[in-house]
């Protein structure tokens, strides 16, 4: 089985979750937090930030290591790093997504989040309590 590492964006801004919506693939419309594939010779808050600034052109800050999270799908093993950030830049602009929001951690549950960032959402929910 392939196995794919990448690393995931929680941008926080006035205590509220940044959630996007595949546009593309196989899990099409599932909602996710943005960021991607690490590069060889990269590391993982340098994919971070490049992988934001091409799929949003924005510009981010990370603030916090949250998780690193295993799930196996049918066809590869992922193993994915979130972080949670803030904006630097004032706006985004959606390159990959077909929708994008900010959302209150009490609304999280209401959208049909991919398997992995599932996982994430439970370690989340902890974060923000203790916040």
């Amino acid at each position: 089985m392939k196995n794919i590492e990448v690393v995931a964006s929680i941008i926080l801004k006035d205590n509220r979750i940044f959630i996007t919506q595949r546009g593309y693939g196989e899990f099409k419309d599932k909602w996710e937090f943005p960021g991607g594939k690490i590069e060889a010779n990269e590391t993982k808050e340098d994919a971070l930030k490049r992988e934001i600034e091409e799929e949003l052109e924005a510009k981010i800050k990370i603030e916090h290591f949250l998780n690193t999270i295993e799930y196996s799908y049918p066809t590869f093993h992922l193993t994915m790093h979130s972080y949670i950030c803030s904006l630097i830049s004032p706006s985004l602009v959606l390159k990959e997504h077909e929708a994008a929001k900010f959302i209150d951690i009490d609304e999280i549950d209401k959208y049909d989040f991919l398997p992995a960032d599932i996982l994430v959402i439970n370690e989340l929910k902890q974060y923000l309590k203790r916040k």
